[in-house]
């Protein structure tokens, strides 16, 4: 399991394609925790939709692959 994910929103441009914008970042809990992962929001997205992705391997700021 990642040590973290990264938290995005879907927005569909005008092309038709799919774009995820980067609103934050989420911790997964501790097997023993009551909770199972806890998300940090830094935007708020204006669609109500949250989409998680694992970090890329080859990218330092985690954003996730959106070809």
């Amino acid at each position: 399991m990642a040590k973290y994910f990264t938290v995005t929103t879907p927005e569909t441009g005008k092309d038709g394609k799919t774009r995820f914008h980067k609103v934050g970042v989420a911790f997964p809990q501790s097997e023993n925790a009551k909770s199972h992962m806890t998300i940090q929001l830094f935007a708020t997205p204006i669609n109500g939709e949250l989409v998680l992705f694992e970090p890329r391997s080859d990218d330092t700021d985690g954003d996730p692959v959106t070809d």
